[in-house]
């Protein structure tokens, strides 16, 4: 285990050396699952399958993310890791051969929905139980830095390699070879993570007696009954990427009245990522001084939702100009990286049961993939594009007031 102490080149930039194989691993596995981030549902729809029904396809995905989520915390503390993120690999490869080879091959969309909601339960085991592994690893002083790590290799791999990388293997291998493509990708990730990386995994449990596995499960519920702050933690969570998966929805749409294609948006929107994965290292190292609290508060939260606000009227005070919105976009992209030191936050609430802590916290991280569009469609016919933004940015603004009361306890600050 790597120790406050330690002076190597890596201990400095908060990456722990033991668990180096990992991230490494997760970055090659959220490539691979990555590779139809862009491009699945506009195939299907081309393949002459309804919208409605492509909705259902990504909303049934998002149901399982969410239960994979938390489920990922509890079981890596249970049954460990390196077990719980072979679950993950095993059910996306199961997933992907269903999905791929009898669903889209045959356009069977009841074997679609089946299959691509398996293929969901797999990169939230794989990816967060390597969190959870993480948070037990490192010391707490260089906590915000190695989750920071987390989230740049996660973010880097599913939303840039894999977007990169798909962009072009769809015009060499074509759609459906592309995703028997990630097959190798996921396995290589594994490979990395699973079996370069010989860093061991023993929580305080495992030192003393055996215990009850379904008291451990029950863990993922309970602890938000016996440390109340790891509830509030869950909630600043799902706030922090609802915009995230919101603005897709209309956003588009909104940019194109005033002359900003689709194009132009799509650019945008990658850009924005790129300072993201930056800023998640870089808010990862001012959490560990600046302090998580404090970082989450005034960059996540309150920095969030002003650049929210900016990102929708930039266009309406600048007529649409593109670096203009571009500039707005980066701003959000980069703050939304202020909420990187909750990771480190939540765990440490709880001297025990971090697992637990961290089920809570992965599943809201889970969640926002459908409550984002949901409230898009819930709201939009009645208050329009202003009203949805206005209800993001205060969502953000409340997340910052429910940060201040995630208080550590006395011994650990």
């Amino acid at each position: 285990m790597i120790t406050a102490n330690d002076s190597s080149l890596l201990a400095k930039a908060g990456l722990p050396k033991n668990l180096t194989w990992g991230y490494l691993g997760v970055l090659i596995f959220m490539m691979g699952d990555g590779v139809e981030q862009g491009w699945l549902s506009p195939y299907l729809l081309s393949q002459h399958m309804r919208i409605e029904q492509s909705a259902a396809l990504f909303t049934v995905y998002g149901v399982t993310i969410a239960i994979s989520s938390w489920l990922s915390g509890v079981l890596a503390e249970t049954y460990g890791p390196k077990k719980a993120m072979l679950a993950g690999l095993l059910l996306y490869i199961i997933g992907t051969v269903g999905f791929v080879g009898f669903g889209m091959a045959r356009l069977h969309y009841p074997i679609m929905l089946a299959t691509y909601a398996i293929r969901g339960f797999g990169y939230p085991l794989f990816a967060y139980s390597f969190l959870v592994w993480i948070t037990y690893k490192t010391p707490q002083t260089m906590l915000g830095r190695a989750v920071g790590w987390f989230w740049f290799v996660f973010t880097g791999g599913l939303n840039v390699l894999g977007a990169y990388y798909s962009s072009w293997a769809i015009e060499k291998l074509g759609y459906q070879n592309t995703l028997w493509s990630s097959i190798f990708w996921v396995a290589l990730g594994a490979l990395l993570a699973l079996v370069f990386n010989k860093e061991s995994f023993d929580t305080h449990q495992k030192r003393g007696q055996t215990p009850n596995k379904g008291e451990e499960l029950m863990k993922g519920f309970t602890i938000i009954k016996e440390e109340p702050k790891v509830l509030l933690g869950g909630i600043v969570r799902i706030i922090n990427t609802t915009a995230q998966f919101a603005f897709p929805v209309f956003l588009p749409i909104y940019m194109a009245q005033f002359a900003i294609s689709t194009k132009e948006w799509l650019q945008i929107w990658g850009t924005i990522f790129t300072a993201n994965i930056a800023f998640n290292l870089i808010f990862g190292f001012i959490g560990d001084r600046l302090g998580w609290r404090r970082t989450i508060i005034w960059f996540g939260g309150i920095g969030c939702g002003l650049t929210t606000l900016l990102l929708f009227y930039i266009p309406v005070w600048t007529g649409g100009n593109y670096w203009a919105v571009m500039l707005a976009g980066v701003l959000w992209g980069a703050l939304l990286a202020g909420y990187v030191p909750l990771s480190a936050l939540v765990p440490s609430l709880v001297e025990k049961d971090k697992g637990a802590a961290m089920a809570i916290l992965n599943l809201g991280a889970g969640l926002p993939v459908f409550v984002g569009p949901a409230l898009v469609g819930l709201f939009i016919s009645t208050i329009g594009n202003a009203g949805i933004v206005w209800i993001l940015a205060t969502l953000y603004f409340i997340s910052a007031l429910l940060t201040v009361f995630i208080t550590l306890p006395k011994k650990m600050k």
